[in-house]
C-alpha cells in the first residue's frame, strides 16, 4: 500500500454528504448490427431516467465513455433529448472508459458541482486502432502486445504454477454463460456445458473461443444524485446505491515482468477496499475484467476475496457462484454478457445496483450489501470502485 496514494485518489468522497447511483439503464449488448450509436444509447438514458424517476431537464451535466464512435458522440446524442445547455465530457480509456466517466461523475457530485450527473457508456464496433500502434517505434513480435496471446502466456503460467487443468479456467466459462442466460441485456444467453466450452475452437493457447469476451456495441447509462438531491427530488432511498470509495491507477516502472495487470488490480482493489472501510472477504458481489477466463482466477486472488492460488479452488467449491460467498461476475462477464468497451464498466455498476436493490430477478445474489466493479484498460490501467446499499 506504500506505493498508492488514497488521500488523493479515494477520499475525495469522505467529505460529501454522499453520492448514490439512483437510476439505471441499458441497451442490451448484441453484435454488430446496422443500429445506430444513438439509438442505443438513448435507450440506456432514457432507461436511466425512467428508472431515477427524473427529467432530462434535471440532468445538469453528462459524462459519456465510449471509444469507437468519434468525436462529440454525446452533443449529437444528447441533442435528441433537448438542449439543455449541460456540460457534456467525453471520456475514452480503452476497456476502462465508462468506468473512467462514472468515476469524474462521482467526483462533480461529491465535490459538490453538480447534484444530478449521467455517467454513460455506449459503443459501436469499430476498427480497433490503438495509439500504441502509432508510437512511431518497430516491435520485436507482431503478436507479442495481442491481449489473447499475453492472457494465454499467463494462462499457462497460472495452470502450472497452481498443478491445474485447462477444466479450472473453462468452469469460468461455464458459470458466467449461465449468469448470462439469465440476464436480459446479455450478449451471450446460452449455458454452456463444460464439454462445450473446452470444444469449441481454440484461439491462442489453451483459450478456446467460449473462454474469450466477445466485441459487439450496446450502452449502459447511470444517473448519479448527491444526498442533498436526494431528499430533495424525493428519491427512494431503499432504491439508491451508495458509492462508497474509487481508486484508479496505472501501471509502474517496477512491475514484475507478466504480472502488470495482476499488480494493477491488487493495488487499485485493496486501495478503494481500504477507502471504503471494508475487507475484500465482505464483498457479496465482484464484477471483473474476464476479456478471458484465466482473468476471473487472477484477479479473485489480487482483490482478496479469495487467498493466493486458492481462485480455482474458489470457483471449485461454488464460493463465486450466485448464492455463494461473493458472486464473481453475476451479470455474465465479459465473457457471457459481453464486451462493448465504452458501456461494460458502467453495465457492471448497474448490475451491482441492481443486485443490492433485490431486482436481479432469475439471478439475484441473496443479502448483496457491498460490491465492487474493476475493470482495467490494455492491461495499463485500472480502476475500482465500492458501492454499497445506502444505509450499509
Amino acid at each position: 500500500m506504500s506505493n498508492t496514494n488514497t488521500d488523493t485518489n479515494s477520499h475525495w468522497l469522505d467529505g460529501s454528504d454522499g453520492v448514490y447511483v439512483a437510476g439505471i439503464g441499458l441497451h442490451p449488448y448484441q453484435f454488430p448490427s446496422d443500429t445506430p450509436y444513438t439509438h442505443l444509447g438513448l435507450t440506456a438514458v432514457r432507461g436511466a431516467l425512467v428508472d431515477a424517476g427524473l427529467d432530462w431537464k434535471q440532468v445538469q451535466s453528462a459524462y459519456v465513455g465510449t471509444t469507437s464512435i468519434g468525436m462529440a458522440a454525446g452533443r449529437v446524442m444528447f441533442r435528441h433529448l433537448g438542449s439543455t445547455g449541460l456540460s457534456v465530457t467525453q471520456v475514452e480509456n480503452a476497456s476502462a472508459s465508462g468506468s473512467f466517466a462514472f468515476r469524474q461523475a462521482c467526483m462533480e457530485v461529491a465535490h459538490g458541482i453538480s447534484d444530478v450527473v449521467l455517467a454513460m457508456g455506449v459503443d459501436k464496433h469499430g476498427d480497433g486502432r490503438r495509439a500504441a500502434n502509432k508510437d512511431g517505434l518497430e516491435r520485436l513480435s507482431d503478436t507479442a502486445t495481442i491481449p489473447a496471446v499475453k492472457f494465454a502466456l499467463m494462462a499457462r503460467s497460472y495452470l502450472r504454477e497452481r498443478g491445474a487443468g485447462m477444466e479450472s479456467m473453462a468452469k469460468v466459462a461455464v458459470k458466467n454463460h449461465a449468469n448470462a442466460s439469465r440476464n436480459p441485456y446479455a450478449q451471450f444467453r446460452k449455458p454452456r456445458t463444460l464439454e462445450q466450452v473446452l470444444a469449441s475452437p481454440k484461439v491462442v493457447g489453451d483459450l478456446t473461443v467460449q473462454q474469450c469476451c466477445p466485441r459487439g456495441e450496446g450502452a449502459a447509462a447511470t444517473l448519479l444524485v448527491s444526498g442533498r438531491a436526494l431528499k430533495r427530488l424525493g428519491l427512494d432511498p431503499k432504491r439508491c446505491v451508495r458509492v462508497r470509495a474509487s481508486f484508479a491507477n496505472s501501471e509502474r516502472d517496477e512491475t514484475t515482468y507478466g504480472q502488470g495487470p495482476i499488480d494493477l488490480v491488487r493495488s487499485s482493489a485493496q486501495a478503494a477496499l481500504e477507502a471504503a472501510g471494508i475487507r475484500a472477504t465482505q464483498l457479496d458481489l465482484l464484477e471483473l475484467h474476464d476479456a478471458f477466463s484465466v482473468e476471473e482466477l487472477l484477479y479473485s486472488e489480487a482483490v482478496g476475496v479469495c487467498a493466493p492460488g486458492e481462485g480455482a479452488a474458489y470457483l471449485e467449491r461454488g464460493d463465486s457462484q450466485i448464492g455463494g460467498r461473493c458472486a464473481i461476475n453475476a451479470s455474465g462477464g465479459l465473457i457471457g454478457m459481453g464486451h462493448p468497451l465504452g458501456p461494460t464498466g458502467i453495465g457492471q455498476i448497474a448490475e451491482i445496483t441492481r443486485q443490492i436493490r433485490g431486482e436481479a430477478e432469475g439471478r439475484q445474489h441473496p443479502n448483496a450489501r457491498w460490491g465492487m466493479a474493476h475493470m482495467i484498460g490494455l492491461g495499463s490501467v485500472a480502476i475500482a470502485h465500492v458501492l454499497s446499499a445506502a444505509q450499509a
